[in-house]
């Protein structure tokens, strides 16, 4: 289980990564700084919120739960 968690944590931190860079690259010089940056943390959010779901419904189901 705690295995699990520190493998969903360090692909979850990557991939928020790469959210917040590609946000970056789409973005970045068409609008302002402080509207990049805004754009990046609500798309974050909204990614972590997501995987948190996901790794939440992997769990439950494996643990039977489901």
């Amino acid at each position: 289980m705690i295995f699990e968690i520190l493998i969903f944590a360090l692909a979850g931190l990557g991939a928020l990564f790469v959210t917040g860079y590609a946000v970056h690259m789409f973005v970045g010089g068409l609008v302002s700084t402080e509207l990049e940056h805004q754009l990046i943390i609500i798309v974050c959010v909204i990614a972590a919120f997501a995987m948190a779901y996901m790794a939440w419904d992997v769990v439950q189901r494996r643990s039977g739960k489901r």
